[in-house]
């Protein structure tokens, strides 16, 4: 986009004006090349670690910059020269591993641009500004919180007008969200990255200056690193959700079944699995559509997941089949909580929308439940043979109706209260 060019070209044409103008670098050559040599490795290795945000079609890199310090001490010239360094060999970095952005040139001229105009203003701002501050309790940090403040605020400010540009941003609102997204916890990085940097190499104490920003690597590694594990497990936290949940109905799929059947066989406690389905429930799709059919399963998992407790579990075990695993319950309060649901699903009529109109349809549920001990005396995948059994009794028995099985009677003694 030619406006964003535009835009782009005039933040670097100002900042090298501005570097051009203000004279020569303030400090002997010797001194200037060691400084410009350790802020260069030292950003370089650290500009592996920013955090690269997309919005929209802009790539923007969050992290530490160390250009404040810099500016402070070399004045414009050497901080432009040095800005232009730096961004230049991350942009050959990327172009050689192949990560760069399509406009990634464009976007190196910004970098240099912005950073070096922001911070050759600071600058002129610090030098006004140090007299007044010296005197001050902590005057010199109070001086550094502002100037970072300041930065700050020219950077949001270009970047809302490049989003502007691009239409990521379409109204003040959106300015506004942009702002208060800037993390305070990185603003007081910067703060103290840069202010103890301009006082080791002002006092020219290179141990503590390498020391520093070997500290703030190792700590910015760490976080990364910790940043991408967490990503990762909510990552596969999220594909083994999805892989274990029914899409239609949320609640959980027979792979899971599978997997819950495996944990529980042989443990030794008492379920009570209940295998359930809607009636008649071809006549619904065929009355209306699927789409109206889908939304009753939907009605009737809700129904039967709002009766459970944190320790039962709901799988969706065929079309418009589920099973139910009742634990901590004895056999009774097992046929109680079946009666239960049944009459809650055929007192609670599901709601959809046929023909552009809202519809409520009635339907009635059959249930099996078998309750049983887990034990190697029969498989919980036998009990639930069992159970979807009882339901096929309702089924014959006129539907609407809960079919039970007490499984403990057929067990020795010795298992049943063991």
């Amino acid at each position: 986009m030619l406006r964003l060019k535009v835009f782009i070209i005039s933040i670097f044409l100002a900042s090298l004006i501005v570097a051009v103008t203000s004279g020569p670098i303030l400090i002997e050559t010797s001194l200037y090349v060691k400084t410009l040599l350790l802020f260069w490795v030292f950003s370089f290795l650290y500009s592996h670690l920013s955090i690269v945000v997309r919005k929209g079609n802009v790539s923007m890199d969050y992290g530490i910059y160390y250009g404040l310090s810099l500016g402070l001490f070399a004045g414009p010239l050497g901080l432009f020269i040095f800005e232009t360094i730096y961004r230049f060999t991350v942009y050959l970095s990327r172009k050689w591993s192949k990560t760069a952005d399509p406009d990634e040139f464009l976007h190196t001229f910004y970098n240099i641009g912005a950073f070096a105009l922001n911070h050759s203003i600071a600058y002129y701002m610090f030098i006004t500004l140090h007299p007044f501050f010296q005197s001050i309790p902590f005057g010199f940090w109070i001086l550094i919180i502002l100037l970072v403040i300041m930065v700050s605020f020219l950077s949001d400010t270009y970047l809302i007008i490049i989003l502007s540009i691009t239409g990521d941003i379409k109204s003040r609102n959106d300015a506004i969200d942009f702002v208060k997204s800037r993390s305070l916890l990185d603003m007081g990085k910067i703060i103290f990255s840069n202010g103890l940097l301009l006082l080791f190499i002002q006092q020219q104490n290179w141990e503590m200056l390498i020391a520093l920003f070997i500290l703030n690597y190792l700590v910015s590694r760490s976080y990364v690193a910790k940043s991408q594990s967490m990503q990762h497990k909510i990552e596969r936290d999220k594909f083994k959700q999805m892989a274990y949940t029914d899409f239609l109905t949320e609640v959980y799929n027979r792979a899971f079944m599978d997997k819950k059947m495996d944990e529980y066989n042989n443990s030794g406690e008492n379920i009570g699995i209940i295998v359930s389905d809607i009636d008649t429930f071809k006549n619904i799709n065929d009355t209306y559509n699927h789409a109206v059919g889908d939304r009753v399963i939907q009605h009737y998992a809700a129904t039967l997941q709002s009766y459970l407790d944190d320790g039962d579990y709901l799988f969706r075990s065929g079309g418009e089949e589920f099973t139910i695993f009742l634990r901590n319950r004895d056999y009774q309060e097992c046929i109680e909580l079946a009666e239960k649901m049944k009459s809650g699903v055929e007192t609670t009529p599901a709601m959809a929308e046929f023909k552009a109109e809202n519809i409520s349809i009635p339907y009635t549920a059959s249930f099996g439940l078998y309750y049983y001990k887990t034990s190697n005396h029969l498989e919980i995948k036998k009990a639930y043979v069992y159970a979807d059994h009882l339901l096929l009794d309702s089924k014959e028995l006129g539907k609407n109706r809960v079919s039970v099985k007490n499984g403990l009677t057929d067990m020795p003694l010795s298992l049943r209260y063991n």
